[in-house]
């Protein structure tokens, strides 16, 4: 009988998975999108911008990476209370390895082409948060700020990855020009872009199995994920074979988790993962 934990092995290969995102998400920063003064989304452009205030403005330094970590801190406590442990665990560790590598790795001097920059810069950043989030985990900051701003005040998550990047984009704008406000959006466009490639940006998403194991698998989800499950009959039209539909809504930090049970139960079951709009009705949102 199959494991329904993660074995050790299991473990071990996210972490390297989240310390690769890390190294990419760093290499991103210092080697393109800082040299160039292009910001990056939510606590990160949040770090770099303060970081480029107080060098500029005041006798003081403090690094990009001393500030990402401070400023997680609070985020990460609030991610164990209302997002889940273990995703907060592999967040916190991909916060850590971030912030080391961002002053470990040597920043860039030159930035010939400024657009170059913030388009490689985009990507490079994008494919480490992308593995990241496909592991089960975030790079944390923004994303969990917007899903407890979007339950306490009933709006939607994208409206405030929009209010808190816009502040940055603007505010790097009013301080040091509107043509690094717009390399910023176009990072940004990148970034998400190459995102939605290798995971996705929904928040929430509904997965569709079709399995002759629904009896596992209903026990299997319920074991390890707080989510209703509605089941219909099913029938292959070239085999005639009779199965079962299970369609369940998740968030994307489940999918991981999902895809996981799924293959551990069975493999051989057909499964569609669609991009869900809203939900009216009882969810489950921590």
């Amino acid at each position: 009988m199959r494991s329904q934990q993660f074995s050790i092995w299991e473990h071990v290969k996210i972490t390297v998975v989240i310390i690769l995102g890390a190294l990419l998400t760093a290499i991103g920063l210092n080697y393109f999108l800082i040299p160039a003064n292009v910001y990056a989304s939510g606590l990160t452009g949040a770090a770099q911008l303060v970081a480029n205030i107080v060098d500029d403005f005041t006798t003081f330094h403090v690094s990009t990476g001393i500030l990402l970590f401070v400023f997680n801190i609070p985020v990460i406590i609030l991610a164990w209370k209302k997002v889940g442990k273990a995703f907060t665990l592999y967040s916190f560790i991909s916060v850590i390895f971030i912030s080391l590598f961002l002053e470990i790795i040597p920043i860039q001097s030159d930035s010939a082409d400024i657009m170059l920059y913030a388009v490689f810069g985009g990507v490079i950043t994008a494919v480490g948060i992308g593995i990241t989030l496909k592991v089960g985990a975030s790079t944390g900051g923004l994303d969990i700020i917007a899903m407890v701003l979007s339950r306490m005040l009933n709006k939607s998550v994208g409206t405030y990855f929009f209010l808190i990047n816009a502040i940055i984009i603007i505010s790097a704008g009013a301080i040091y020009g509107w043509d690094k406000a717009l390399y910023t959006l176009i990072s940004l466009y990148v970034t998400t872009r190459v995102i939605d490639t290798i995971h996705t940006r929904h928040q929430k998403l509904t997965a569709m199995i079709i399995t002759k194991k629904t009896s596992e698998l209903k026990e299997a989800i319920h074991a390890r994920m707080v989510r209703g499950i509605t089941v219909v009959p099913a029938k292959g039209a070239f085999s005639n074979e009779e199965k079962e539909m299970m369609i369940i809504v998740i968030t994307r930090y489940e999918l991981f988790e999902l895809e996981h049970i799924i293959k551990e139960i069975d493999p051989h079951a057909f499964t569609n993962i669609v991009q869900t709009t809203d939900v009216f009705g009882f969810f489950r949102k921590e």
